[in-house]
């Protein structure tokens, strides 16, 4: 058979997502990105799971698209890349994805795989890392959310830097401006980023959810919105078992093991 373009595992509560292309590094050609939709969809729908970690095997994050494979795709509406089932990894299009995903890069990491970085909510690099939003070079302009959140994630000038150049940029200058929140040495951005996921798994997953919801709302619906939700949102988690589970915890200080409900 042939194999998975993306490989899909599971450690405890967190889905581990593979980027699968290695002879192409990692190239996302047309099976890739309907098989990176189905498994945010696993992710979403698996009340088992808590947290995704998207890594990529080989020596490299992704060499971005792969256009002349993508490109027949593209109608007269645009790209669809989501089958049934499966959800957009880069969240401009459907469903949201309601659950937290931290993200590893190494090697060269271009396009879309600085717009994976965006859509995430924690990213780690290898040190050695390069970057570009390289489309404006090709005739086409970044489509998985660069232009919206690329200015508010990193200031407008910085993201107009790189996006409108199409220049390359180094571990060091992603961390500068906020694109990534931390730098390892080359080896270890899947392992400290496996640790960040399954910190965050290990919290009340009801409350993980709930937070990450409300901070989407702050951003596509202004602060007003999410404000309105803070209240309501709090009188509800109160009343589940997680809550008070948590506060059996803090009060015995011991360790908490939250059941999602």
């Amino acid at each position: 058979m042939t194999e998975p373009r993306v490989t899909v595992d599971r450690d405890g509560h967190v889905l581990l997502i593979g980027l699968n292309r290695t002879d192409k590094r990692n190239a996302a050609d047309w099976r890739m990105l309907q098989e990176l939709a189905l498994a945010y969809g696993v992710l979403q729908r698996d009340p088992e799971l808590r947290a995704g970690l998207v890594f990529a095997h080989g020596d490299h994050f992704t060499g971005g698209l792969d256009l002349a494979d993508v490109a027949p795709h593209i109608g007269p509406t645009g790209l669809d890349i989501v089958p049934e089932g499966g959800i957009d990894p880069w969240q401009v299009s459907g469903h949201d994805l309601t659950k937290p995903v931290v993200i590893a890069v190494q090697g060269i990491c271009l396009t879309l795989g600085i717009e994976l970085l965006l859509a995430s909510e924690i990213a780690i690099a290898a040190e050695s890392t390069t970057f570009a939003q390289i489309e404006v070079g090709r005739g086409i302009l970044p489509f998985g959310g660069a232009t919206i959140r690329f200015p508010r994630a990193v200031g407008w000038g910085n993201a107009m830097r790189w996006i409108l150049t199409g220049d390359t940029f180094d571990a060091a200058e992603a961390l500068r401006i906020g694109l990534v929140q931390e730098v390892v040495p080359d080896g270890a951005q899947y392992e400290r980023a496996l640790e960040l996921a399954q910190r965050i798994a290990a919290q009340a997953p009801l409350a993980v959810q709930a937070a990450l919801a409300n901070a989407k709302v702050a951003l596509r619906e202004g602060d007003d919105a999410a404000a309105a939700d803070l209240q309501p949102e709090l009188v509800r988690l109160v009343q589940t078992e997680d809550s008070t589970v948590g506060m059996q915890a803090f009060l015995t200080r011991t360790a908490a093991h939250f059941t999602g409900r």
